[in-house]
């Protein structure tokens, strides 16, 4: 008790119990007061409704950053900044398959909204840290080589994701016999993609130190093995990691929750219904947009990297073999095919991506024009 009393103190706090109480209390709340919100509610109180359950996201939103960012300076990257990523995409997955379980048909609901989280962490939160890094730290940079590495994973996943099925599939989809070898080689691709990652070439995510001579920069990886920090702080780290997680649940339910409210909001004002999963993708990745803006105001901009392309690497790695499998098992069709304008943006981005984080410093007019092809996306869903 002498040992435990202390940590529990630390790492729960009040102000951490609040955010608990305020977010599972608001998803209770809105699951016991479903059956009233089946019928038409009035305009006011939808969007009173509405903007509740944000406000209590972004409360929330605000705890799962301080424990991330505990997390990452305990454990360093590309450990800490996987967890909260890590996380998230999980949750988002098991959101994106429910729906797919659930009634109705839900052919384009992945497609639709891995694109859209695409599109927002690629364009909207990179392009907002570069801004921000650019202005306050001109000298700031990734490690290259680690930005190469997700890069590279990205075009492969992206291109089996949102063009292949066009090319080779019927419909948009594709059919049973390449959707079991895809399954299986997204899935081994991903797998070993971590492993690197979080072994052998470690040293590719973390902060470059500045070169010390003339010769090769060296890394700033100065952070004990992942073994001894665990062996010293694993009551600590498995508190956090669960705090962590219990603080992202309600985020990601009253979320999901808040659709069909969003939907309904959305068709009152004329706006195209497509708009909401955007929205949702937004709040759900809130905690990472947060933590991403706050590394760049601190320089660390290959912790940028490893929360915004990781966090892609993960939802198009696990929700793309998820989806194929549950359309594998219940008949379901699982359109993938991209449109031609979404397509183009997504090329646009992806070469953007490559001129952004190929230079020796970042760039606060790369973050701009990141954030004008966000805005074009937004046309395109609004269209």
């Amino acid at each position: 008790m002498r040992t435990t009393s202390p940590l529990l103190s630390r790492v729960v706090t009040r102000s951490a119990l609040l955010r608990l109480v305020l977010g599972w209390g608001s998803f209770l709340a809105v699951l016991l007061a479903a059956p009233l919100l089946h019928s038409p509610l009035p305009a006011w109180a939808l969007w009173t409704l509405l903007a509740g359950i944000v406000a209590v996201i972004v409360m929330c939103a605000f705890g799962v950053v301080i424990e991330a960012e505990q997390l990452a300076h305990r454990l360093g990257d590309p450990y800490g900044t996987l967890v909260l990523t890590l996380s998230i995409v999980l949750i988002e997955v098991i959101l994106i398959s429910a729906v797919m379980l659930g009634p109705g048909e839900h052919a384009t609901i992945a497609r639709d909204s891995v694109m859209a989280v695409a599109m927002i962490i690629l364009n909207l939160v990179i392009g907002a840290a570069l801004v921000v890094a650019g202005l306050r730290h001109p000298k700031a940079r990734a490690n290259r080589t680690g930005v190469s590495s997700y890069i590279a994973v990205l075009l492969v996943l992206l291109a089996v994701a949102f063009a292949l099925p066009g090319l080779i599939g019927a419909g948009g989809g594709y059919a049973p016999g390449q959707a079991i070898p895809l399954v299986v080689l997204t899935l081994a691709f991903y797998a070993f993609f971590l492993w690197r990652q979080t072994g052998a070439q470690r040293g590719d995510f973390v902060e470059e130190a500045p070169a010390a001579s003339a010769g090769a920069p060296t890394t700033g990886d100065t952070h004990p093995p992942f073994r001894e920090v665990w062996s010293r702080h694993r009551p600590e780290l498995v508190l956090r990691t669960a705090l962590l997680v219990a603080t992202v649940l309600p985020i990601v339910l009253l979320s999901h929750d808040m659709a069909t409210l969003l939907d309904d909001g959305l068709e009152r004002a004329g706006a195209p219904v497509a708009l909401s999963g955007v929205l949702i993708a937004m709040i759900v990745f809130l905690p990472e947009t947060i933590t991403a803006v706050r590394a760049a105001y601190g320089g660390e901009m290959q912790r940028v990297s490893n929360l915004c392309h990781g966090a892609l690497v993960s939802t198009v790695g696990l929700t793309i073999p998820a989806v194929l499998t549950i359309g594998l098992l219940t008949g379901q069709p699982v359109v993938l095919a991209g449109s031609p304008a979404n397509l183009m943006l997504l090329g646009v981005t992806m070469l953007l991506t490559i001129a952004s984080f190929s230079g020796r410093r970042v760039n606060a007019l790369h973050g701009a024009a990141h954030l004008l092809v966000f805005v074009l996306y937004g046309m395109v869903v609004l269209a």
